[in-house]
């Protein structure tokens, strides 16, 4: 994870550096044109996102935030950022983690796709590939490229995740409500929401199949209920098979 917590925490006194004015006023009025010329562009791939770190790094270092009267860094981004902190945390961790020879390439990239390179560079330190990386980066859409990164760091195959957005009535809440805890009452109480309501539509998806005689949904439905069991599951319906199989072979009429 990158964000406040990346950073460390030095609980031993510190001296207040002399604060330099001028510079102050300049860095922060640089923070507030990006910040006002994202308004107006593709916040995404806005390309002025490794200046706008590199300005977040300087006030932090040189408590900048003191030319605002403010008491703290987390105070200057809490006016500066108040819908998501994170974001600058995000583009500071960008500056200071990832190698100065790729910043040019990171312009086009998107800040999305360059935080997620800087988890891997913050774990890696020097053995970091930043141009192996890079160019996986550029290749995959940002939702892949989340996945590689956690497969990478964790060890873990994930699969792309996306929000689903629709609006039910209270009534129809209650229904999907009991539907989902019947599912996890069956499936395990362990269960995510998300695996409780696919488990739900596939069963919908095989009737609705063997009623419509559309074998090719009910076998994407079951190739996917097979390919989300837990291995000692699949062997067991692996048997299951088999010996539906040899009883189909043994009924069988001799050619």
């Amino acid at each position: 994870m990158i964000g406040m917590s990346s950073f460390p925490k030095n609980l031993s006194p510190q001296v207040v550096p002399k604060l330099n004015r001028k510079r102050a006023v300049l860095v922060v009025s640089k923070i507030d044109e990006i910040l006002a010329w994202e308004k107006t562009a593709d916040q995404e791939r806005a390309t002025r996102y490794l200046d706008l770190g590199r300005y977040l790094c300087e006030v932090r270092s040189g408590q900048y935030w003191r030319v605002d009267n403010l008491r703290s860094f987390d105070d200057f981004l809490a006016q500066k950022f108040p819908h998501s902190r994170r974001k600058a945390y995000y583009l500071m961790a960008i500056h200071e983690g990832l190698p100065r020879k790729i910043h040019r390439e990171l312009q086009n990239l998107g800040w999305t796709k360059a935080v997620e390179l800087a988890k891997i560079a913050r774990k890696e330190g020097d053995d970091f590939d930043s141009e192996a990386w890079l160019q996986r980066a550029q290749q995959l859409p940002k939702e892949e490229l989340k996945c590689e990164v956690k497969k990478h760091l964790t060890g873990k195959h994930t699969e792309p995740r996306d929000m689903v957005y629709f609006q039910v009535s209270k009534n129809q809440l209650t229904v999907i409500e009991q539907a989902l805890e019947a599912a996890a009452s069956i499936l395990g109480v362990d269960k995510s929401r998300s695996y409780c309501l696919e488990m739900i539509c596939a069963d919908f998806v095989a009737g609705a199949s063997r009623e419509f005689g559309a074998e090719n949904i009910l076998f994407g439905a079951l190739a996917r209920l097979v390919d989300i069991l837990p291995v000692p599951q699949r062997l067991q319906l692996l048997d299951v098979v088999k010996k539906n199989l040899e009883s189909i072979q043994s009924e069988a009429p001799e050619s």
